[in-house]
């Protein structure tokens, strides 16, 4: 078993910029910009300069508010560098969302861009902080956030009170290389250097702490499971403000000399297009993503024969899509990865040399240095092998804890440092888990426990379903009832009656969805996590069962 690492995010770049001085780092083939490790690790450092020249400490919050632009990576290493904790934004977000989470970090700087589909970032800002409008750059008295003093906008207009990218980079002078080494020399393995915001399908969204040591070694795992080298040429089209996107892409990119090619934002057709056209031997995404690509009607005009490995993450991986993503994509070493952000993320994942059965149906082994129990949900006693219950992890990956909230902190990692997962599981003889659920969607049936995600894995085997999310809604007499909202291919029709006659016979009655909808979509979070308590509220009030 190799050994933890003990490092921090700006020497593993300078690490790999030294060995790998001219490999290639970063490709946008969107914006046509190529740069080497040395190029990448130069444009850094500078950032890291402009970012000193503004005041920031170790231990600052900086927040960036953005698509998967260059600037953004570079923001994530620059930041790194010089101590500063990345909190990064979701791209969807409006202005009660942003207003709480630059409050409650306490972030003294955000990084913002001009905005994202309808959203007009600068107006948001703006009317967060009117005070903007009449701020010297860098001197923001902010009465609703007090601790935020600069605003770095990337884009043409720059509005009042900002400063704009360019300048920022232009102040990079006014620091001297000793001040960035000394920087860094105060810097420890062990600093938090990342707050990540859960996704808030459910609740109110918590700072998630993560240090050096939690992502870079959880990056260097999730990198020796797909064998990544400096051969890969690893797709991103998965949002960098969630870990999937900075830990298992950028982040295990660097620790490993491999090739990050990110798309600005997810669209199906581009992602086809940059596989072919920058031969991408790795692909990242979540499972509607890779349903996207799989039911792109012209899929087959796409050479996608380079793809070699990659990482179907974020929510429940369908076993048929997992089939679909070998046979029909060629992704032969496709790994399943499991986790949460408070795991920085990954707990578990699949090998390519595991049995193929274990690839498509399991989320694989513990990662090294990960330690896993399956309790009971009553007793929080560990249970056998093979039996259902709450996942419980502990090691190098747990989180710091969530910030500024210690009792959240401590319903959710116990007195002996293991992390409540809130997932069901259960984990075979040979150490390969299963997710069954979720404790908060497990459904109540008169008794019974009905686990959502057996019954939508079963539904994934109907040919003219394309996606099934199952959820609980209230029923009177059986307390809740089963519900399913279903997405039908493309030149197929499906009826209600349809998909409960193929159940017939097939599953137990009461797993059944009483409550049957044809979608075209699913709500979802910008990181394509699927929202059900939002498919639960929609479901409950068109039936009218909220007095059930």
């Amino acid at each position: 078993m190799a050994e933890l690492v003990q490092t921090t995010i700006g020497h593993v770049l300078d690490h790999t910029a030294e060995i790998y001085p001219d490999q290639e780092a970063v490709i946008y083939m969107e914006t046509d910009l190529r740069y080497t490790y040395r190029e990448f690790r130069s444009i850094c450092h500078l950032t890291a300069k402009g970012l000193m020249s503004l005041g920031l400490q170790k231990g600052d919050s900086i927040a960036i508010w953005s698509t998967n632009i260059p600037e953004w990576v570079i923001t994530q290493f620059a930041s790194a560098m010089i101590g500063a904790v990345l909190v990064t934004v979701n791209t969807n977000y409006r202005s009660d969302e942003l207003e709480y989470l630059l409050r409650q970090s306490e972030s003294t700087t955000l990084v913002l861009i001009d905005g994202f589909c309808e959203i007009n970032y600068i107006q948001v800002i703006n009317g967060i902080c009117p005070e903007l409008s009449t701020s010297k750059p860098g001197e923001l008295k902010s009465k609703r956030l007090p601790k935020l003093k600069n605003v770095i906008h990337i884009g043409s207009n720059t509005g009042t009170g900002m400063i704009s990218w360019e300048e920022m980079l232009a102040k990079a002078i006014t620091v001297s290389d000793k001040q960035i080494t000394d920087r860094q020399g105060e810097l420890h393995p062990d600093d938090v250097i990342n707050i990540q915001y859960t996704s808030g399908t459910t609740g109110f969204p918590k700072g998630v702490m993560l240090t050096h040591n939690n992502i870079i070694n959880n990056a260097i795992q999730v990198a020796e499971c797909q064998s990544l080298t400096t051969k890969d040429r690893v797709c991103l089209p998965v949002p960098f403000f969630h870990c999937f996107g900075c830990v298992l892409g950028t982040l295990a990119c660097v620790a490993t000399g491999a090739t990050m090619v990110p798309l600005i934002i997810f669209n199906t057709r581009k992602v086809l297009e940059v596989i072919e056209e920058e031969k991408c031997t790795a692909l990242l995404g979540v499972p509607t993503m890779f349903i996207a690509e799989l039911n792109y009607p012209k899929l087959h005009e796409f050479d996608l024969s380079s793809l070699r490995t990659g990482i179907m993450a974020g929510s429940p991986c369908p076993t048929e899509v997992v089939k679909r993503v070998i046979d029909v994509m060629g992704i032969r070493d496709i790994t399943i990865a499991y986790g949460q952000t408070e795991a920085s993320p990954v707990i578990s994942q699949t090998r390519p040399s595991d049995p193929m059965e274990k690839r498509i149906s399991t989320v694989g082994r513990v990662h090294e240095h990960v330690e896993v129990k399956i309790v009971d949900t009553t007793t929080g006693e560990e249970v056998p092998a093979g039996t259902q219950g709450e996942l419980c992890t502990r090691g190098y990956h747990v989180m710091a804890g969530y910030y500024k909230m210690p009792e959240q902190t401590a319903l959710t990692i116990d007195q002996d440092g293991w992390l409540h997962t809130g997932d069901l599981a259960a984990m075979d003889e040979e150490g390969y888990v299963k997710i069954t659920g979720r404790l908060k969607d497990m459904i109540i049936r008169g008794g019974e426990n009905v686990y959502p995600r057996e019954i939508e894995e079963f539904l994934h085997s109907h040919p003219k379903i394309l996606d099934v999310q199952v959820f609980g809604v209230p029923d009177k007499r059986f307390g809740e009832q089963v519900a399913a909202s279903i997405k039908v291919k493309e030149n197929e029709e499906l009826s209600a009656e349809d998909v409960k006659q193929y159940c017939q016979g097939r599953i137990a009655n009461y797993k059944i969805p009483q409550y049957i909808t044809i979608v075209s979509d699913y709500p979802m979070t910008a990181s394509g996590k699927i929202q059900k308590y939002r498919l639960r509220e929609s479901a409950t009030k068109q039936l009218d069962l909220s007095h059930s």
